[in-house]
């Protein structure tokens, strides 16, 4: 069954990224102790500046180099071309953009930070940009050479090598060393990967002419655009909303927002990147069959909120204790954004899955007119209700820009590929969704209430979600063999047919 597939890619591409998860909890939790809410507010700005620009710079080559090597991964003349033209290129556009961050310096520090104290610092990013985009080339190449095991490992021996340096020099020379931070971490990714890609077969000898580079590049930028300016418009977003806290409210409440925005995007950001590597692919192959692209596309809804929805349930009741545990009690208003923002990710989990759909069918204009959808509603009401609400706005702007979000992509979804919900997603939507409503309200009138009542609607609802799963990965293994002779013994036996 497909979902079988989806589950097993989910465990094996999210076993790397739970590593890194807790590498960057560690990493987050230290520089908050080190420097309170500025500093991880300032880190948050060079993190979105560096984000930004790496995006624009690369022009999504990064993800149209994968598809380009994988194609030609069996003719070693065109692998070597592919691999020196996807280097070369990430290499020109890192160093151009590199230049013109440090010469903007000035003007994008007073703009990001409020003042041009930071100027040198800022001007910096750009070689971390640079590092960023030689780092994506070596890592595109892993990935297009489906060596799946060494990416993982990239990821994780990187990401730690990055955090105990950057640590350091926090530790050593504090807000200062946060641009060290930046700096460290593309470049321990750089000299992870080299050492696995030293290990394929060296590119031939002979290199393109330019004639030959543009004819190579091309194809790989106009695949790459859409994503590029997809990613862009969040990566954009991200940093006019930072900049526009820090300018209004301070780099303390940019801070609080961080470590919000942070807890949020790492926990779901961790369960959709591991459904992409596997649902992305499949929905490719069926999408011009209507009807076998909708049932794939309410399966992969259906198991994100199954496996995704009872963890947002726990964070609504818990984001108090976690925010303290994982950054510190400087950071108690960044628990009621949090909070907010996740009721708004029970419709970002539902709709995920839809929104590939514009992408497999090749449609990127549409595809990018959605991001700029969400992006633009969730900028929009944050500047409407930054000046009269405070920081707290960024909550209710992320949840209400995510349903309406949700809603226009259904209306179009069913206009441009006739999707029709299956009563099961329908029922998972409105189950997560009422009771993520419900703890949210509870939480702002009575924490201590919504803390015990969190864990136990997370439970029933798991409980729920385990036997839908078990239902479409069938009751192969000994684990999965005994669940399912547990629920048969509860009076409540899997039915194949949900």
């Amino acid at each position: 069954m497909s979902s079988r597939g989806m589950i097993r890619s989910m465990a094996i591409i999210g076993s790397a990224q739970a590593a890194n998860v807790l590498i960057s909890i560690l990493r987050i939790k230290v520089v908050a102790l080190l420097l309170g809410p500025t500093g991880i507010g300032i880190l948050s700005i060079y993190s979105s500046l560096q984000g930004t620009v790496s995006t624009a710079a690369g022009l999504g080559m990064g993800s149209s180099g994968v598809r380009q090597i994988a194609s030609v991964k069996g003719e070693e003349q065109a692998l070597s071309r592919v691999r020196r033209v996807l280097f070369a290129a990430h290499l020109v556009q890192g160093a151009v953009a590199m230049v013109i961050v440090w010469l903007l310096r000035e003007q994008l520090s007073e703009w990001l930070l409020g003042d041009s104290e930071h100027a040198t610092e800022v001007g910096l990013i750009g070689a971390a940009i640079l590092l960023t985009l030689l780092g994506t080339a070596q890592t595109a190449l892993l990935q297009g050479m489906r060596r799946i095991g060494d990416l993982g490992r990239v990821t994780v021996l990187s990401a730690l090598a990055g955090t105990i340096v950057g640590l350091a020099c926090v530790w050593l020379y504090g807000t200062q060393g946060l641009l060290g931070f930046v700096l460290v971490q593309p470049l321990a990714t750089i000299a992870v990967a080299l050492r696995y890609t030293k290990r394929l077969p060296k590119p031939s000898s002979e290199r393109p002419g330019a004639a030959e580079i543009w004819e190579i590049w091309k194809p790989m930028v106009k695949l790459g655009s859409a994503f590029m300016l997809g990613g862009l418009a969040t990566a954009a977003t991200l940093l006019l909303v930072r900049s526009l806290i820090a300018q209004d409210l301070g780099l303390e409440a940019a801070g609080q927002f961080a470590a919000a925005w942070g807890i949020t995007m790492t926990y779901v950001g961790f369960l959709l990147g591991a459904m992409a590597a596997d649902f992305y692919p499949r929905l490719t192959e069926v999408i011009h069959d209507r009807e076998a692209a909708n049932r794939l596309m309410n399966d992969q809804a259906q198991l994100g909120l199954a496996i995704g929805g009872p963890v947002l349930l726990l964070l609504i009741g818990l984001a108090p204790w976690l925010i303290a545990l994982l950054y510190s009690s400087e950071f108690a208003p960044a628990a009621s954004l949090l909070q907010w923002q996740t009721v708004g990710n029970v419709f970002k989990l539902a709709s995920w899955a839809l929104g590939f759909s514009f992408a497999a069918a090749a449609r990127g204009g549409i595809f990018l007119l959605l991001q700029l959808n969400f992006n633009g509603l969730f900028l929009l009401m944050l500047w409407l209700g930054l000046a009269p609400f405070g920081l707290i706005a960024a909550g209710p702007a992320f949840m209400l820009a995510y349903i309406m979000h949700f809603a226009v992509l259904n209306v179009l979804m069913h206009l441009l590929h006739g999707f029709r919900w299956q009563r099961l997603s329908l029922l998972l939507l409105a189950l997560h969704a009422t009771l993520a409503l419900g703890l949210l309200v509870l939480a702002q009138t009575a924490p201590l209430s919504a803390a015990v009542a969190s864990p136990i609607l997370a439970l029933a609802t798991g409980v729920i979600g385990l036997r839908i799963v078990l239902i479409k990965v069938g009751p192969e293994g000994r684990l999965a063999l005994l669940l399912t002779r547990v629920y048969a013994a509860l009076g409540w036996p899997l039915v194949r047919n949900v």
